[in-house]
């Protein structure tokens, strides 16, 4: 029987970091300290009952927030309590999102997002939430949003920086980097202490000094936000961004750890529980949640076996609510804004770009997402970064790419003439070979350039398709292929295709078009295809 003392010593640690992040992460949002903490309960209770990985610490995270707030600022004229309903809303609309997506079993949606995306929209946002909390450090009220206009407004207004805030921000910065050499430690949570009993030793000097500020515990009430019906379906519109956020970092985390430690992951499952937790943080006006990285390998690296260290957590924070609630509204914010940037350390670095631009590949899709968040913001930025990946992924399959195929001295291999000069052309026989799959985008391209190919030829007797790289057909490839095959070949021409997948042959055949039945569909390999022709002399 396994002893629980190991989960409940990482979920005392984990309270300690989630605690001070949960309340720096609203503030990044724009909505008050208890929306997080409210949220990192309803995350790390939810996601412990129903969540698949044992490492996954669920509660709100640095670019969720970044999101949200973007998604908030797209509002016009929303402010104060009617934020506060919008953001519940676009978080409640998530989750419900979430379930769709369990229901349906879209588990593999997390592909949508590509990874040069994602790691390029970590690097921008991690540069966005790092300037922001800059002008926490520095103890002023930023009126920019966009990172280049913050910076010069950083800079302009020197002579309003709180040398107090500085040197506790700056102190906390310091001692971070220290306490990392002992990451069972709860860094982090000192930190915040040593933050609340400074701030009394600078005596007139720390009256600059922002504070949390008073927490109402009487304004938790689970409820639905009062919205109209136009409004519910602009939330849900915003959080279609904020889902495929949410679920590429929580999915990229837990993977993670599950490969590390040979762990199963039911994508299906995962969802299901992102989904009821996202909902149920949405009905106490909390923020979204998710697996973040930095919370989740730190509760990796602390020993937990199982997810009972996330509901101590849990327990903990509402321990913090009901008995430390004075010294939480004590909180100094450039404290957090250290907190927040020292969790950035990690995002802060090209080291996860660097296979991109040694492969050369992709180059360009990360260089698009890292300029698209920092020229145009979060939301407007995850967007445009997505369209170019798909863009770019239209492009690629839409190339009209033919291979041309011979064999392998000695061998029944029949491998691309462009890569291999040394195959051995079969005489009297083309053999091409489409390098995408045909589909409605690329279909007739394709042809187009198989009919020139074999103009181009005009000593070849007979032309062997291989579709080995067609899994299946659509309706526009098989009437493509039909017209092909009925209009497209000079007189004489003997036509076979070759490789043909299951579904593939299955669809043709039933299909029965003309000069695509018998033995046109029979070859099951190039090879089988050429000794039928050339045994037969065609």
């Amino acid at each position: 029987m396994r002893r629980p003392w190991p989960d409940l010593i990482a979920g005392l640690s984990i309270a300690g970091l989630v605690l001070p992040e949960a309340v720096a992460y609203a503030g990044i949002a724009g909505l008050p300290p208890l929306s997080g903490l409210l949220a990192a309960v309803a995350g790390l209770v939810t996601y412990g009952l129903l969540g698949g990985s044992r490492f996954a610490i669920v509660a709100a995270t640095s670019s969720s927030a970044a999101v949200l707030a973007a998604a908030l600022r797209s509002l016009p004229g929303v402010s104060g309590p009617q934020a506060l309903a919008a953001a519940a809303a676009i978080v409640m609309m998530a989750g419900v999102l979430f379930l769709a997506a369990s229901a349906m079993r879209l588990g593999r949606m997390a592909q949508v997002i590509a990874r040069p995306v994602v790691r390029g929209l970590a690097l921008a946002l991690a540069i966005v939430i790092s300037v922001r909390q800059l002008a926490r450090l520095c103890g002023i009220q930023a009126t920019h949003t966009a990172v280049a206009p913050l910076l010069a407004e950083i800079v302009r207004r020197h002579s309003e920086w709180h040398q107090s805030s500085l040197l506790l921000g700056g102190a906390a910065l310091l001692i971070l980097v220290i306490l990392q050499r002992w990451p069972r430690l709860p860094g982090t949570l000192a930190v915040i202490a040593l933050g609340i009993a400074a701030v009394p030793l600078l005596g007139a000097r720390g009256a600059d000094v922002m504070l949390v500020g008073p927490i109402e515990l009487s304004a938790i009430r689970v409820h639905l936000p009062g919205l109209s019906f136009e409004e519910w379906l602009r939330a849900m519109e915003l959080a279609v961004a904020l889902m495929l956020v949410l679920f590429a970092e929580s999915y990229g985390s837990i993977r993670a750890s599950a490969l590390r430690h040979g762990d199963a992951v039911n994508v299906n499952r995962e969802l299901l529980a992102l989904g009821a937790a996202n909902v149920v943080a949405g009905l106490f006006q909390g923020m979204p949640v998710g697996a973040g990285y930095s919370a989740t390998a730190a509760h990796e690296s602390l020993g937990a076996r199982s997810r009972l260290s996330g509901l101590v957590a849990a327990a903990c924070v509402l321990a913090a609510l009901g008995l430390l609630l004075p010294w939480v509204e004590r909180m100094p914010e450039p404290v957090l804004a250290a907190i927040v940037i020292f969790a950035m350390r990690h995002a802060l670095t090209i080291e996860p770009l660097r296979p991109y631009l040694k492969w050369k590949r992709d180059r360009v899709l990360v260089a698009v997402a890292v300029a698209a968040v920092l020229l145009l913001g979060v939301l407007d930025g995850l967007l445009v970064a997505i369209g170019v990946s798909l863009a770019l992924l239209i492009r690629e399959f839409t190339q009209p790419r033919v291979s041309v195929l011979g064999r392998l001295a000695g061998s029944h291999d029949f491998v691309s003439l462009g890569f291999h000069p040394e195959v051995q052309v079969v005489p009297g026989v083309l053999i091409l070979r489409p390098e995408e799959p045909l589909f409605f985008a690329n279909a007739e391209a394709i042809l187009e350039e198989v009919a020139a190919r074999v103009a181009a030829a005009p000593t070849v007797r007979a032309l062997v398709l291989s579709l080995e790289e067609s899994p299946n057909l659509d309706g526009t490839a098989i009437e493509a292929l039909g017209q092909f095959a009925a209009g497209s070949l000079r007189p004489g021409l003997t036509l076979r295709l070759a490789r043909l997948k299951d579904p593939v042959f299955a669809v043709l055949s039933a299909a029965a078009l003309p000069g695509l039945s018998g033995a046109v569909l029979g070859g099951a390999s190039v090879d089988a295809v050429v000794h039928e022709l050339t045994d037969r002399g065609a």
